[in-house]
């Protein structure tokens, strides 16, 4: 991994007025937008956020990461400020393909603005959230930052929306090897499931996924006697995996759920019965397991579906997550208070959805998600209203105010 130097981009003209104009955060998600960052491409995303954030003031490291068989990705880390304790606002700037710009209303990247609602590839996943993020912070450090009880400081990745091994990860490595501290986190995703604030997620469950094997004999299926056919005891084998719950929840969280999501045996022709059969499948579960002792019980299941007349193998995938609860406390209530105070709603306090990078930022530091309302998110025609951008604007803004007040020194 490396550091790079923020290049010479031309900066955003810094206000001289001691009251300067709020930052405007649907101008700046425009912005953002405009730039086509497609993962692993920057696209003049991050070139953007460092000489914005440059200008007031922060101190900004562009952090490109690698690994062998996996694009470069460019990262982005900033502060303002020096002492404990450390709020850090993360986020991504990377977004999907558009698909077929046809297909859109406006152009993908054009950053259109029509009857309240801002058009655009990332306007709600989630150039729009780290808009947000920034447009408080920049607002909040204008008024007080002489007088900051603490630091600010963003962690942005270029590499959520793409295999996530050079983005947030290796990051909070890079942050750690500085001995850089982050005592909490915000996380900008689209928590929000159908108004802004009625839910923020404390916590994600995590995720296993495996592929299942059975093996048999090839043969024709005239002479059935001779061959042995694999699908019986697939048949048999996802049965025993479905038939009976590995759980039924727990305070925060759902039930664990199993779903298989492919059986193939590869076999184009109706006279021959298959060699193998293989099933993939993933599990999504809650703080009853960890991915070791969730396969054990995988693998306990198969062999008392099996015994001795089913041959079979399970392979799991590597990068399985553990799942993960911030709980309620200081840090949760004064989320909520913020949420509550711009939005009149109290938000449900949720675990449940994919996974997002707070998988990583937990092993470092208490987090949480909280951002716009998702149904667009990788739809075609994505878009917020823009009176969002600003109230998630405020929300992050009583965030801010609200955290340092009960943590700053």
């Amino acid at each position: 991994m490396a550091e790079r130097q923020v290049p010479d981009v031309p900066l955003p003209e810094v206000e001289s007025s001691p009251n300067p104009a709020p930052a405007d955060p649907v101008e700046i998600a425009r912005a953002l937008i405009r730039c086509p960052s497609v993962t692993p491409e920057e696209g003049g995303a991050l070139d953007y956020l460092g000489g914005l954030l440059g200008a007031a003031g922060f101190e900004v490291h562009r952090v490109r990461l690698c690994a062998p068989d996996t694009p470069d990705v460019e990262n982005l880390y900033a502060r303002f400020g020096r002492r404990a304790p450390n709020l850090c606002f993360a986020g991504h700037t990377d977004v999907v393909p558009p698909g077929d710009a046809a297909h859109w209303r406006f152009p993908p990247f054009e950053g259109a603005i029509r009857d309240g609602l801002l058009y655009g590839r990332g306007a709600v996943d989630m150039k729009g959230g780290v808009a947000a993020m920034v447009a408080a912070s920049l607002d909040h450090i204008a008024r007080h930052g002489e007088d900051l009880p603490g630091s600010i400081s963003f962690l942005i990745t270029g590499d959520e929306e793409g295999p996530a091994i050079n983005g947030t990860e290796k990051l909070l490595r890079w942050l750690a090897d500085r001995d850089e501290r982050i005592d909490h986190c915000v996380l900008g995703e689209p928590s929000s499931r159908a108004a802004l604030g009625d839910m923020v997620k404390i916590g994600r469950r995590g995720s296993l996924s495996g592929t299942l094997t059975v093996h048999g004999r090839q043969g024709h299926v005239g002479y059935p006697h001779l061959a042995e056919n694999p699908v019986r005891g697939m048949v048999r084998l996802l049965a025993a995996l479905l038939e009976a719950p590995l759980d039924g929840g727990t305070a925060h969280f759902q039930a664990s759920n199993l779903e298989v999501v492919s059986v193939d045996v590869g076999n184009p022709a109706f006279n021959v019965i298959p060699a193998e059969a293989r099933a993939r499948f993933n599990i999504r579960f809650n703080d009853l397991w960890m991915p070791d002792t969730l396969a054990a019980e995988i693998e306990r299941r198969l062999a008392a579906a099996a015994g001795n007349e089913v041959r079979w193998t399970v392979a799991f995938e590597n990068r399985a997550s553990d799942s993960f609860l911030t709980a309620p406390g200081p840090f949760v209530e004064l989320v909520v208070e913020s949420i509550a105070a711009t939005t009149g709603r109290r938000p449900e306090l949720s675990t449940t959805g994919g996974t997002s990078d707070a998988r990583f930022i937990k092993d470092y530091c208490p987090v949480l998600e909280f951002g716009l309302v998702g149904t667009s998110m990788h739809a075609v025609d994505e878009a917020t209203p823009v009176d969002e951008l600003a109230a998630l604007k405020r929300v992050y803004e009583g965030i801010i105010a609200r955290y340092f007040a009960a943590f700053g020194t």
